[in-house]
């Protein structure tokens, strides 16, 4: 029996098309999932494919509740036994958060595979057929089970835990913040070189989930002012990342800010501005949380989820370093 796959479209670059060949950017969202999977010679062949469209957005563009509708759709749709997998086309600018907030709520053995592009189909040399393609061979590949979710990029597989968008333009924008790809896709052949250590289920279920609370995310820099911290307090932030200094360091406004908010309730968490490393802290510290392997996206995602199940303080730190 050939692999059963959906294939939910959400918009992106993947999905969009320029007035000339040549142009790379200042492009429009204009192409359906169904459209896009017939345009492509082979694509059909690979699985029995049901198309969904749930939204036809640039991921700039996505709101909390669209990403709860698309994790709810594929929990929805592994838990179907008639399906074997699900692949989501997605917009690269905010791929990385919508895989990792994916990561954190939804567990199956069946493939999760999330793919996007970097230049729109109309363009010369249009990297979002082939990546499609292969995201679907991914999802349909018996070695994909028990991966979780991925993403498939440039004939890349990457974890959706160390999934990062490197480069602005490039067809190679996406790599693995702080490991190695789990495989690659070469010729129609899946292979994968290791894999991922998973939790056994969700970290955070999806279950009577209806919003997330708002968590901001500041630079932090030398000489840094304090009224961002106090601009989250007075908008009704439940929570503050601080994309900091080095290993988590703060500059003195930081420090106050923090300690400002702390005391009207919010949680803050020190993540880095810096690509690699972890950022160390003791779960006694009084001050900010530490972010450990996390980084600042990550960090505002899991906090948000912690802070919308009512997780404590201890509780959110253990979960930090955790993950």
């Amino acid at each position: 029996m050939r692999p059963r796959l959906v294939l939910i479209g959400t918009g992106g670059t993947i999905a969009a098309t320029a007035g000339d060949a040549r142009t790379l950017t200042g492009y429009r969202v204009t192409q359906g999932i169904d459209a896009m999977l017939a345009a492509i010679p082979g694509a059909a062949d690979v699985a029995d494919i049901r198309c969904e469209q749930p939204f036809n957005v640039d991921s700039r563009d996505l709101t909390t509740a669209q990403v709860l509708r698309l994790a709810r759709a594929i929990d929805r749709h592994v838990r179907d036994p008639g399906v074997d997998g699900v692949v989501v086309t997605h917009g690269t600018d905010s791929l990385e958060e919508t895989a990792f907030f994916l990561h954190l709520t939804v567990r199956s053995p069946k493939p999760v595979v999330l793919v996007g592009a970097m230049r729109p189909a109309s363009a010369l040399s249009a990297d979002g057929p082939l990546n499609l393609v292969n995201a679907l061979l991914a999802a349909a590949d018996p070695a994909s089970r028990g991966q979780g979710v991925l993403v498939v990029m440039n004939d890349c597989i990457v974890a959706a835990r160390y999934a990062a968008k490197r480069h602005t333009t490039r067809v190679d924008a996406f790599g693995a913040d702080g490991a190695g790809v789990l495989g690659t896709i070469a010729d129609g052949c899946v292979r994968y070189a290791m894999r991922p250590d998973l939790p056994d289920a969700a970290v955070f279920s999806l279950a009577g989930l209806r919003t997330l609370p708002p968590v901001d995310i500041i630079t932090d820099y030398q000489d840094a002012p304090a009224h961002p911290y106090a601009a989250a307090i007075q908008a009704g932030s439940r929570g503050i990342v601080v994309a900091s200094m080095g290993n988590g360091s703060l500059s003195p406004a930081a420090v106050r800010g923090c300690a400002q908010a702390m005391r009207r309730g919010l949680v803050c968490v020190r993540a880095s501005r810096v690509p690699d490393g972890p950022v160390t802290g003791r779960a006694t510290d009084s001050g900010p949380l530490a972010s450990h392997a996390l980084n600042a996206l990550q960090a505002r995602i899991a906090l948000r989820l912690a802070l919308a199940r009512e997780m404590d303080r201890d509780g959110i730190s253990d979960l930090l370093q955790r993950l």
